[in-house]
């Protein structure tokens, strides 16, 4: 029988202390430097992540209309769901991001995403394009109302960096539903 090598580094005692402050390090808690109490953190950290998988749902539905739209107006509607698809990718981020920095946790996966979202899919087939426009202008007017019961959240726990960017997404969100409800009412 071959018998392998020994390794030429002992183990010793300090690595595995090393190895359990690792581990411990893994499963302490996040230690993120905020004045926003504990309470408030978790707060607006549980509603801003319903937030997230509610713009995750919503930019994938975007993008499926998107890819999926036909019809005498096709260029001028895949062009503006492709624009309404950046926007809420581009919200993904900062959500995630101001989550991290009042010392919560993001959503960790698709299966994450989909118990928590809130937006309807729409797995149709064939969707008429008009239909499309006013299921996003519909999705599009809740994320506004959503986003506004989470800005009052933060304003509950004085939380203004949060409410801020808030704010900009809830403008956004009008110009989105002001654009389609147009779009809708002219169809």
């Amino acid at each position: 029988m071959t018998q392998l090598p020994k390794s030429k580094t002992p183990v010793t005692n300090s690595n595995s202390k090393k190895n359990r402050k690792v581990a411990s390090r893994r499963n302490a808690p996040l230690a993120t430097r905020t004045d926003l109490t504990s309470s408030a953190a978790k707060d607006i950290a549980g509603a801003m992540n319903v937030i997230l998988a509610d713009v995750f749902a919503f930019y994938v539905k975007t993008k499926s209309f998107h890819w999926h739209m036909s019809g005498s107006h096709f260029r001028d509607y895949h062009l503006l769901l492709d624009e309404h698809g950046d926007q809420l990718f581009a919200m993904t981020d900062p959500i995630a991001e101001r989550i991290r920095k009042i010392g919560g946790l993001t959503i960790r996966s698709i299966g994450h995403i989909a118990r928590a979202q809130r937006v309807l899919d729409n797995d149709a087939e064939y969707v008429e394009p008009l239909d499309m426009v006013a299921e996003l202008a519909d999705d599009n007017g809740t994320l506004a109302a959503r986003l506004r019961e989470e800005h009052n959240v933060c304003d509950e726990h004085r939380d203004v960096a949060t409410a801020s960017l808030i704010e900009n997404w809830i403008d956004e969100t009008e110009r989105r539903t002001w654009f389609l409800s147009e779009i809708k009412r002219g169809g």
